[in-house]
């Protein structure tokens, strides 16, 4: 399989181009010179104009042959995998979230089935780890969860079976500019901004906040790195902190004038209390770590949203 080392002129497949992590993702691509095939469903704005090394391809990753217009369009050399539903949203559908999740991704597999892609990398997400820590196993909550673990499931067997050099990461407690508003951190930072209070859980679940910025370049070493093909890698920090924590924070450095109102909201059923990443075995891996420090991650976001 030939390496993926230099980026300038690489033809890149990213679906799910005009998420959070996506449109952060798109735009370190095409500053390491890429030509940028950015994936985004029927109807999503996009954020940047096409260009000679960016173009726009709208397509249903559960519409097998709109994957198979768009991946030969691309004719990627490496494929980002990032189109999801239900990331934030719990209320879609069961039936949804898997056809979406899990069936759009063996559309994408099928179709990459017999090309020379060079690396496949799967998005995931830590809450795959429902049990807590990484070394117990999969254990998901969640429908979403779930699906990613199905996803993770296919991943791994097209690798064994057809040999697709894919590799799936899974990001932890992503924030920072240009989240959905009603994150945890974006959602408290305009609340402290606005003097409004702050209805919560009580607070107490210990989660690896990982800045955004550190997750792009966990994706970018992930398809850099060799002999990874078949592996899951988690992309934290290997630090956890509670999330009253981090409201308390935000609370402190804002001088918020509103209340958190700790314990006006349950916690979730089935939410496991501690998800934190086992960053030593993913820096042995592919050498890569996280280098944004919650606070100064904190503090871009902030000075962002205001």
């Amino acid at each position: 399989m030939a390496e993926v080392r230099d980026w300038p002129g690489k033809r890149v497949l990213v679906t799910g181009a005009s998420g959070f992590i996506g449109k952060h993702l798109v735009q370190q691509l095409r500053d390491r010179g890429a030509v940028t095939y950015a994936g985004t469903g029927p109807g999503h704005p996009v954020s940047h104009a096409p260009s000679s090394d960016l173009q726009w391809l709208p397509f249903d990753v559960c519409d097998a042959d709109a994957v198979r217009t768009a991946t030969a369009a691309a004719d990627p050399h490496v494929v980002f995998h990032l189109a999801a539903t239900g990331v934030i949203n719990s209320t879609v559908d069961p039936m949804q979230v898997l056809l979406v999740n899990t069936g759009g991704l063996i559309n994408l597999l099928e179709t990459l089935r017999g090309t020379d892609v060079r690396r496949i990398v799967l998005v995931g997400t830590g809450h795959e780890y429902g049990s807590g820590e990484a070394r117990e196993g999969l254990d998901p909550f969640s429908a979403y969860a779930a699906s990613k673990v199905a996803a993770w499931a296919y991943g791994r067997a097209y690798w064994r079976r057809y040999g697709l050099p894919s590799v799936t990461v899974r990001p932890f407690q992503v924030y920072g500019p240009g989240q959905a508003r009603t994150a945890l951190v974006p959602a408290a930072i305009r609340a402290a901004l606005g003097g409004e209070d702050f209805p919560m859980t009580p607070g107490e679940q210990e989660r690896d906040f990982v800045h955004v910025g550190d997750v792009v370049a966990g994706l970018m070493a992930a398809a850099e790195a060799q002999q990874v093909e078949g592996m899951s890698l988690d992309l934290g920090t290997g630090t956890g902190h509670t999330v009253r924590h981090v409201v308390d924070w935000i609370w402190r450095s804002t001088a918020a004038r509103g209340e958190v109102q700790y314990g006006a909201r349950s916690y979730r059923a089935g939410e496991p209390m501690r998800l934190v990443a086992d960053a030593d075995r993913t820096a042995a891996l592919i050498g890569w770590r996280a280098g944004t420090s919650l606070t100064a991650g904190l503090s871009d976001t902030i000075e962002r949203l205001r």
